[in-house]
């Protein structure tokens, strides 16, 4: 398996379209993918939980065990804010297979929450994640100091979702001493001006499985509604999605 660490290269960005489940992560990986992260929305949703620490550990750490157990590429789990103890967390999804875990901070900065993680699971790649334009609790400097912080603390590379202004990607990108990730999507720059910028690493998030969930809600409305099948066409096909999972499959871990 590629060492997770070298795929990410400023200019060269990892692109990660962010899995929930086995059969999402077997579809990513089949499309392509050189590694599979988590989105911790995708997961809570499909598990019956809302997002934000809300997921029980037992359960969180289960889904990275049914990913890594089908795919061959590296799996890196969202954690969010560690579902209370970091350490106990890392811990156990490093023992289920990850490669990585990403950690937010929120409001304020942690630099604890990545000491602790990086204490409990040495080999990890930390991916250490800033909330300041998320949550609008600062600006570029404030996200600097963080970033600067965290990487004392033993992060590997720093992530600074609901940043879309290439100026403000590129000045990350030149004070940030490490490889950094940006969330994309609709209305962010496209992939490859991302790259020129010198981004390392790009994450679709949780948009996909909004997208994929936005899908049921309009087959249903179509359904009980008109009485028809809008939205059906284009579905994955039946012996693909089958064949992802046969023992032998190529890419199945």
């Amino acid at each position: 398996m590629t060492d997770f660490r070298d795929l990410h290269v400023p200019g060269k960005p990892l692109i990660l379209v962010n899995a929930w489940d086995a059969a999402s992560a077997r579809l990513v990986e089949a499309a392509g993918a050189a590694a599979v992260a988590t989105t911790s929305a995708g997961v809570a949703w499909s598990l019956g939980a809302p997002d934000g620490d809300a997921l029980a550990l037992p359960a969180a750490v289960a889904a990275v065990e049914r990913i890594t157990a089908v795919v061959s590429v590296p799996v890196t789990a969202d954690v969010e804010r560690g579902y209370g103890d970091v350490a106990e967390t890392v811990r156990r999804v490093s023992a289920a297979g990850a490669a990585g875990v990403n950690i937010e901070d929120g409001a304020t900065a942690r630099p604890d929450r990545i000491a602790a993680a990086r204490a409990a699971a040495p080999g990890l790649f930390l991916n250490a994640r800033i909330d300041t334009y998320l949550a609008g609790a600062g600006g570029l400097d404030e996200t600097v100091e963080r970033a600067i912080a965290y990487l004392a603390a033993g992060a590997d590379g720093i992530f600074v979702p609901g940043v879309t202004d290439p100026a403000t990607v590129a000045a990350l990108v030149d004070r940030i001493d490490a490889p950094v990730n940006v969330l994309a999507g609709p209305g962010a720059p496209g992939i490859a001006e991302l790259a020129a910028l010198g981004v390392a690493r790009i994450s679709l998030g949780s948009v996909v499985a909004q997208a994929a969930y936005g899908l049921v809600s309009r087959v249903a409305e179509a359904a009980f509604g008109a009485g028809g099948y809008a939205g059906l066409t284009g579905a994955a096909d039946y012996g693909t999605l089958n064949a992802l999972f046969t023992p032998g499959a190529p890419g199945r871990g």
